[in-house]
């Protein structure tokens, strides 16, 4: 193992890991926290089986770690900031592997529910934490670029091994191991830890509590509403957000400092995040439907299916960060979405009798090869021009949007799909592709609209730059003539 000596930051042991094996470490978790998502949903019918359980009861089994993982990763991004990036990633990545060892010896449904919602809490405290340790690895602005590029296609990789990790584990031995995975990460990386640099000095701040409990209550009741199809819920969450919104603009020491928010190119890059993140979702969740119950795969040929867009999203991590770097962030951004439309679209054309190894296994690779580029050239935009001091919360932001996203792609695409399979005879083969190819268009359309608010957004900024710039030259020529006279 490769360590170098020296690093000059307070605190920082006096080895660490080279920097390309910092971000590796990082990465497998980042990898490994996203494919805890999509890890579970083969495995669902031997869970089932086990442990008895009722159709109703995976909802549960399946959204505790989303709805903890996405409602309290601001939160964990702040503490990170407050209590030092390398003690709350660590402290992360621990909970998150003992909780799923106790995920894989769960006998009963809330033993697996409470073990899958601590999985979540230790998720929500190590994604942003690693994120934000990338400052730290990578000091120089133009590396640091490109390894947020490459960083921003690593929830594609996890979204998809973890679809074929399970398929693979299933075929060889019970579903406990899908678990155990996981938590052997987990300790590779805990025990690499003390190698990895601390971050900036920990912060002699207050945390505001009663934000940090709103912006947790709502986006956790946002999600659990999204999830269940839940006005009510829903509602609940839309209020505790906007109270969150109140308390931030008049609090002195806020979670959340309302400039962070005002950047027109970061909540373009959030937009962008969310968007694909919810195509992504949609797509995993109808492909496999598709898969088994049209095509009728099994589960590890449906996770084989999956393998094309694994080697796609491969290839955009090794050329999202040169992409970013010659064309721009934005550039790469609205390429991606328009690339995931392009994707989306040939997928609204499936039949029930489609063959694989035709406008399939295009669509299905297209589509991750834009999902990659949106998620690098976003990432960068979110992130750039960030404090030090804020590098956790803006990893917690980021990775909040790309959390909030699948629910709410679920919530809306899949009942669009059942609702046109209804209307052209559900229950029927081609009635029910055709209810998956509907979604997929409206997917495509959302995909192409946020490409273009993103190129809208660039413009105006180009716009804004041009009308600036020379009012800026006027002002310094009237001081040069001023100091002459």
């Amino acid at each position: 193992m490769g360590t170098v000596s020296g690093d000059t930051s307070p605190g920082t042991a006096s080895l660490r890991l080279r920097p390309g094996l910092s971000f590796a470490l990082l990465g497998a978790v980042q990898i490994t926290l996203i494919a805890t998502i999509t890890v579970i949903t083969v495995a669902l019918p031997a869970i089932q089986r086990d442990l008895r359980l009722a159709d109703t009861d995976l909802v549960f089994a399946t959204s505790a770690y989303s709805l903890s993982f996405g409602g309290l990763l601001v939160l964990g991004g702040r503490l990170a900031d407050l209590l030092g990036h390398r003690t709350v990633f660590v402290a992360g990545v621990a909970v998150f592997g003992a909780a799923s060892l106790a995920a894989a010896a769960a006998s009963t449904l809330w033993v697996m529910v409470a073990a899958r919602f601590a999985q979540g809490v230790g998720a929500a405290l190590a994604a942003p934490a690693a994120m934000a340790l990338l400052s730290s690895v990578f000091p120089d602005t133009a590396r640091r670029s490109r390894a947020m590029a490459v960083w921003g296609v690593l929830a594609s990789i996890g979204a998809s091994s973890g679809n074929i990790l399970s398929g693979v584990i299933l075929s060889r031995v019970e579903w406990r191991w899908v678990f155990v995975a996981p938590a052997v990460v987990s300790a590779v990386i805990v025990l690499c830890a003390p190698l990895l640099p601390t971050g900036p000095a920990r912060r002699r701040e207050r945390l505001d509590v009663p934000g940090a409990l709103l912006i947790t209550a709502g986006l956790t009741a946002f999600i659990f509403g999204l999830g269940e199809s839940d006005w009510t819920w829903i509602g609940v969450g839309v209020l505790g957000l906007a109270l969150f919104a109140l308390t931030q603009a008049r609090s002195s020491r806020p979670l959340v400092p309302p400039a962070l928010l005002a950047s027109a190119r970061r909540l373009a890059a959030l937009f962008a995040i969310g968007v694909t993140a919810a195509a992504m979702a949609s797509y995993f969740f109808l492909l496999a439907l598709y898969f088994q119950k049209t095509l009728g795969y099994s589960p590890l040929r449906t996770s084989a299916a999956f393998l094309p867009p694994v080697f796609a999203v491969l290839f955009t991590a090794s050329a999202g960060g040169r992409a970013a770097r010659r064309f721009g962030a934005g550039v790469l951004t609205a390429a991606g979405l328009a690339l995931g439309a392009a994707g989306m679209g040939l997928l609204s054309t499936l039949d029930a009798d489609s063959s694989y190894w035709g406008v399939l296994v295009v669509g299905i690779t297209l589509f991750p090869v834009g999902a990659g580029f949106t998620f690098s050239g976003a990432t960068v935009w979110a992130v750039e021009r960030t404090a030090p001091g804020e590098a956790g919360l803006v990893g917690g932001v980021v990775n909040t949007a790309m959390e909030v996203g699948p629910p709410v792609g679920l919530a809306a695409l899949v009942p669009l799909a059942l609702s046109h399979s209804a209307s052209h005879g559900a229950g029927e083969a081609a009635a029910d592709v055709s209810g998956y190819g509907f979604a997929f268009g409206v997917a495509a359309v959302s995909l192409a609209v946020a490409a273009g608010l993103v190129l809208l957004q660039r413009a105006t900024r180009s716009a804004k730059t041009l009308l600036i710039a020379p009012e800026e030259e006027s002002t310094a020529g009237a001081a040069g003539a001023a100091s002459r006279d």
